[in-house]
């Protein structure tokens, strides 16, 4: 059975940091891309950040880019996400994603598996 579960979500304050983490259980974890996606409320979910199934290449949003660092593990099959400078605009459901193969996901329609999402709160 196939799983992806975010954890370290929470409430903090603008300028502040967390790392959110997602577990992979199921399936051939280091065969897969791994990304993190968002949803703000009333928004369409984006793309917030990707790596490559070795870890060789890493890729971000704009709206991130030198502030999260996603990595992962893939004997632990773990990808995390350490957020830094955090704005109350980064508050969102954040989403682990993964599609088979080579390069890196930042379509969400072309990603396999979805977690269920762990919620970043970013107060003012």
């Amino acid at each position: 059975q196939v799983q992806l579960v975010e954890s370290g979500g929470g409430l903090v304050q603008a300028g502040g940091s967390l790392k959110l983490s997602c577990a992979a259980s199921g399936f051939s974890f280091s065969m897969y891309a791994m990304s993190w996606f968002r949803q703000a409320p009333g928004k369409e979910r984006e793309f917030v950040a990707a790596i490559s199934r070795g870890a060789g290449s890493t890729y971000y949003s704009d709206s991130v880019k030198s502030r999260f660092t996603i990595s992962r593990d893939n004997a632990q099959q773990t990808v995390d996400l350490e957020m830094n400078s955090l704005q109350p605009q980064d508050t969102a459901v954040y989403y682990c994603a993964s599609r088979r193969g080579l390069g890196v996901l930042s379509l969400s329609r072309e990603a396999q598996f979805w977690g269920q999402g762990t919620l970043v709160t970013v107060s003012s």
